[in-house]
C-alpha cells in the first residue's frame, strides 16, 4: 500500500553493501530546562507563539521534564547492535535524532569521520505520513555524510502488528465491563 509518497522516497536496501546503521528518531528533552529550547526546535519557522510552546511545555513538566524516548532509542540502539552480533553481522549502530540530542547532522558527521560509506536507516517512527517518513528522508537528504539507505515503514510488519494486537487486548482485558465496547 501506498504510505503518503513514502514509497517513492524509501529505498530498498542491500544489507550486504552496508557498513552501518542508524537509528534516526524525533528526540526529546533530557531535562526540565531542555524542555523549551526542544520545542522551539520543532516549531522553527512555523510561527507558533510562546504562549502555546509553554502549554505543552506544561505538559512535559509534569513528567519531570523528560521524554522517555532517548532512553528508548539507547535501549533499542543496543538491543540492535547486540542482536546484529549475535548473528555474525556486526556491524556499528548510531543514533541521530532530528529536534534534540545527538541530532542528525552531528551523528552523520561522526559517521562520516568514522569512514562510514552506506549506512541502513532505520526511523522509529513506525507509520508512512509526512511526519513520520516524508520528514525523515528529506532530513537525510540534507545530511552530509554516508549514502542513505532508508527502510520502510514497520507498521504493516506482522511483528509489530501482533505486538499491537497484545498489548490491545490486554488493556481491553484490563477495562471493566461498564468500559469495553
Amino acid at each position: 500500500p501506498q504510505h503518503d509518497g513514502c514509497l517513492a522516497a524509501c529505498y530498498p536496501t542491500s544489507a550486504m553493501k552496508a557498513d552501518a546503521v542508524l537509528l534516526l528518531s524525533f528526540g526529546g528533552p533530557e531535562a526540565p530546562y531542555d524542555v523549551m529550547p526542544f520545542l522551539r526546535r520543532v516549531v522553527a519557522g512555523r510561527g507558533v507563539p510562546d504562549e502555546r510552546l509553554r502549554e505543552v511545555e506544561k505538559h512535559y513538566q509534569a513528567f519531570g521534564g523528560k521524554s522517555p524516548i532517548n532512553d528508548a532509542n539507547r535501549a533499542l540502539q543496543r538491543a540492535l547492535k547486540a542482536e546484529l552480533d549475535r548473528r555474525g553481522r556486526s556491524l556499528p549502530v548510531y543514533w541521530g535524532n532530528r529536534f534534540w540530542h545527538p541530532l542528525l547532522d552531528d551523528t552523520a558527521a561522526r559517521m562520516s569521520a568514522d569512514g562510514v560509506s552506506n549506512a541502513i536507516v532505520f526511523a522509529t517512527s513506525a507509520f508512512g505520513s509526512y511526519s513520520g517518513c516524508r520528514a525523515y528522508q528529506q532530513d537525510l537528504d540534507g545530511a552530509p555524510g554516508p549514502t542513505w539507505h532508508k527502510l520502510m515503514p514497520f507498521c504493516e510488519h506482522p511483528g509489530f502488528l501482533e505486538a499491537v494486537t497484545a498489548q490491545a487486548s490486554q488493556a481491553r482485558g484490563e477495562l471493566g465491563d461498564e468500559a469495553r465496547l
